[in-house]
């Protein structure tokens, strides 16, 4: 028999109905033909024990038990479901070919591997198991990735990467978030202090943006502009460019001071002739935004529609599992594989069925055009998400789900547009010496972008392209100023995060980072956190009362302020994640050890508990949590939310 065991239940579905023969279901499992069962995990089965369950002492949080550093790892089922696992374990048992198939990620590969050992399974059945990489729950697909199993002793290094994650972020949140609450609760705050490797710098970045606010002073600047005029009487505007004579009147962004300074060019310059010393003219084209991953579809639905970071990815999941109406939704890709675009028919037919807004969209693709998104060698375990080639009748769908659906649907239609083309125009104009640009941006053709819809006016121009044209001039001709403009600005705050300045933040943590090699890191890591933890690491802060909602914006509680201002500034920063995420990712290409990984950890976590005890944290009784009613639900999420 061959046991085909999916990440979740709707994945299972996926895969019997792809597999040949009758159907009979059964409790956590469905047979299907004389040979095949096809059974699933329900997330994660089992979890990585609690510290009693070390010893019983440690039931007891007490300084002189950090660090606590389990000798032996243990997992332990959740009580949850527990029922599956020993559905699993008899069917394991019974099977003589075992098939992975979780979901095709990191923590997939392990949420599986981790099953198969806990239920010690023998060497040899281990050794022949089969991997199965699904990313698209449609029929076909599911069809296609079943013809194509590979070892999964190939993905043992992913599942050793993501252990030694899981191990290491179990080690890291339990000691020091224990540390914290107990240095807390000495400065009177009965609250938990939740400290980990990911959350912990994501208020970081929160709390130094609030106080950046509050600690702002404004200051005035000024800018000059020249109205100028041709000798056919055409008018248009020129800004002025300090020379360096003005650099002692300028701040470190290059923005003038002095009202005396600019008045001056103002009085210098009204009324006096010009000459247009260089011009240029350049055509220029932009091909379409790739197809989304699932960082970047949070962003855009949190600008456009307000969704948080966790609404986007329960909608998505709602999507691909009950609707099968999108690909894998967890995916960090922006790319997609060579073979999917001979299916690009068949997925604009139904774009077309299900989204009746976009149909003018659909009309317009044209299905010849390959844009830069097909490329194998960009896609790894999984692809962009984009719309499969299920139809449904829209009215299936709620009012949330068909706006991510059309904001996923528009961004496929993208690549089947040509490239917006533009002109840019330069003038470069002197008057009494003093320098100033002319600059103007027109639109030649509209290529993609006629699919932006309202979103366009993000693309008008701004303070660098005030015009969207200019006269026809060459070098030498002669200007008139008819007038000096003086403009009186504010240099304006750091605006307060929200849902999309946050993951934008989190997905380009890079540019908070002065260290270029540890900038470098988190650059080709892809940031703070995973596609699939992002959504919950915020929601998590929020959770904890780290975090509060005022209106759009997102600020820190007390309690958030407090804590990032009494740990060690190490644990606040992105340079752990990112040095972590380096040898992870050495382990899962099997350039590095589990081991030399591990080993350090206990030498380093002696060092930030030292730092923890030696500074009580600065928060006042009054902002302890809100304490609420724990439910069945709750109870075991605060749990899992220590780590």
């Amino acid at each position: 028999m061959i046991l085909y065991i999916a990440e979740k239940p709707s994945l299972g579905r996926a895969i019997a109905e792809a597999l040949p023969g009758s159907r009979q279901k059964g409790d956590g499992f469905i047979r299907c033909g004389s040979d095949a069962v096809v059974s699933w995990c329900i997330g994660h089965l089992l979890e990585q024990a609690e510290p009693d369950t070390y010893d019983a002492a440690f039931k007891q949080w007490r300084p002189e038990h950090l660090p606590i550093i389990p000798e032996q790892w243990q997992l332990q089922p959740k009580s949850s479901t527990r029922k599956q696992l020993t559905v699993l374990r008899k069917l394991i048992k019974e099977a003589d070919q075992l098939v992975h198939a979780g979901d095709p990620d990191r923590e997939g590969q392990l949420l599986v591997d981790e099953v198969i050992a806990y239920l010690k399974v023998p060497a040899d059945k281990r050794q022949h198991m089969q991997r199965c990489l699904i990313n698209d729950l449609n029929l076909d697909a599911v069809r296609r990735a079943l013809g194509r199993l590979q070892s999964n002793r190939d993905y043992i290094p992913l599942s050793t990467s993501a252990l030694a994650r899981s191990r290491a972020d179990w080690l890291y949140g339990i000691n020091l978030t224990r540390a914290c609450t107990l240095q807390g609760r000495k400065a009177g705050y009965q609250g938990v202090l939740s400290v980990g490797r990911v959350q912990t710098p994501v208020l970081g970045l929160v709390v130094r943006r609030d106080e950046a606010i509050e600690h702002f002073v404004a200051k005035a600047y000024y800018e000059v502009l020249a109205l100028l005029e041709t000798e056919k009487g055409e008018q248009f505007r020129a800004r002025w460019q300090p020379s360096e004579a003005c650099l002692p009147y300028q701040d470190e962004e290059g923005r003038v001071l002095s009202r005396a300074l600019a008045d001056n060019v103002v009085r210098r310059i009204t009324g006096q002739p010009g000459v247009v010393t260089e011009t240029s003219r350049q055509r220029k084209k932009q091909a379409a935004p790739l197809p989304y991953s699932l960082s970047s579809l949070q962003i855009d639905a949190a600008r456009r529609f307000g969704f948080s970071a966790q609404q986007v990815l329960d909608l998505c999941q709602g999507l691909y599992e009950r609707h099968k109406l999108i690909t894998y939704p967890r995916s960090d890709s922006r790319y997609l594989p060579q073979e999917h675009f001979a299916q690009a028919d068949m997925v604009v037919k139904a774009i077309h069925q299900v989204s009746p807004a976009l149909q003018g969209a659909v009309a317009g693709a044209d299905l010849r055009l390959r844009s830069k998104a097909w490329n194998d060698s960009k896609v790894d375990a999984h692809h962009a998400i984009i719309p499969t080639q299920k139809k449904l009748d829209p009215a299936r769908l709620s009012s949330q789900e068909q706006k991510l659906y059309e904001l996923i649907a528009r961004q496929y239609l993208m690549q089947f547009y040509p490239p917006w083309q533009y002109e840019d125009r330069r003038i470069d104009v002197e008057v009494t010496g003093g320098q100033f640009v002319a600059k103007a941006r027109q639109t030649v053709d509209p290529g993609w972008k006629v699919l932006t819809g309202s979103a366009a006016a993000s693309d008008e121009p701004g303070d660098e392209y005030e015009q969207s044209s200019l006269p026809d001039l060459k070098k030498g001709d002669a200007l008139t100023c008819l007038q000096g403009e003086l403009l009186e600005k504010q240099t304006q705050p750091p605006k307060p995060f929200t849902d999309a300045t946050l993951l934008s933040a989190m997905t380009g943590i890079s540019r908070y980072v002065s260290d270029p090699e540890v900038r470098k890191i988190l650059k080709d890591t892809d940031g703070l956190g995973t596609e699939a933890t992002r959504a919950g690491i915020i929601e998590l802060l929020f959770r904890r009362q780290f975090l509060i909602r005022q209106g759009k914006q997102i600020h820190a509680t007390q309690a958030g302020r407090g804590l990032i201002n009494s740990l060690p500034e190490a644990t606040t920063l992105p340079d752990m994640t990112a040095q972590w995420e380096a040898q992870l990712e050495a382990i899962s290409k099997r350039e590095a050890s589990y081991a030399a990984f591990m080993q350090p950890m206990e030498g380093y976590l002696r060092q930030l508990l030292g730092e923890v005890f030696s500074k009580l944290p600065q928060i006042p009784a009054s902002a302890a949590p809100v304490r609420r009613r724990a439910t069945k639900k709750t109870a075991g999420k605060s749990r899992r939310d220590r780590l």
